[in-house]
């Protein structure tokens, strides 16, 4: 931000408030998306981040479609099931009808109930899209690199970035 505020000649209060209202006007992720399709399948990963200092770790839980590489749903929060079932609470109801694949993490292990998910693992292939997007994310995102100078310093902030990476993420894949 500091960069981009030098550039413009504008402060960096002045830059950050742009940036906040900007991303707050976004519409829902859901809009960002391409309808369902009944052939659908669903990756879910999390990876993690941190606020301030490594021992606050924040999880991004994200559920990704094969077939359109769009990310379907996220949240940010801790790494149990309650975050998990948050996830799969807002994946659009047309998705949760998919085939659903993640890692053998046990949080996961609430949704073989829907008999829908299966756990595989890694080496399998079937979680591979979402795992190349979790490179891509840390490619684009500083504040995903697991060892980096560049942080988020509030969660505020650290939301309001990744929901702007997403959202802008799938509008570039949508025909």
């Amino acid at each position: 931000m500091r960069g981009v505020a030098r550039v413009l000649d504008i402060s960096r209060q002045t830059f950050r408030d742009w940036l906040v209202d900007h991303i707050r006007r976004l519409p829902p992720l859901r809009r960002s998306l391409v309808p369902a399709q009944p052939t659908d399948g669903l990756e879910l990963d999390e990876l993690w981040s941190f606020v301030g200092h490594k021992a606050q770790k924040r999880w991004l839980w994200v559920a990704l479609c094969r077939r359109t590489r769009q990310v379907v749903a996220y949240v940010i929060g801790d790494h149990s099931g309650r975050t998990c079932r948050k996830l799969w609470q807002r994946i659009p109801a047309a998705y949760r009808q998919c085939r659903s694949f993640s890692d053998c993490w046990h949080a996961y292990e609430q949704l073989l109930a829907t008999g829908r998910h299966q756990l595989v693992d890694k080496h399998s292939g079937q979680t591979a899209h979402v795992e190349r997007w979790n490179c891509t994310l840390r490619q684009r995102l500083a504040r995903y690199v697991r060892k980096t100078l560049s942080f988020s310093k509030s969660d505020k902030f650290h939301h309001l970035v990744t929901k702007w990476f997403i959202f802008h993420y799938n509008l570039s894949l949508t025909p």
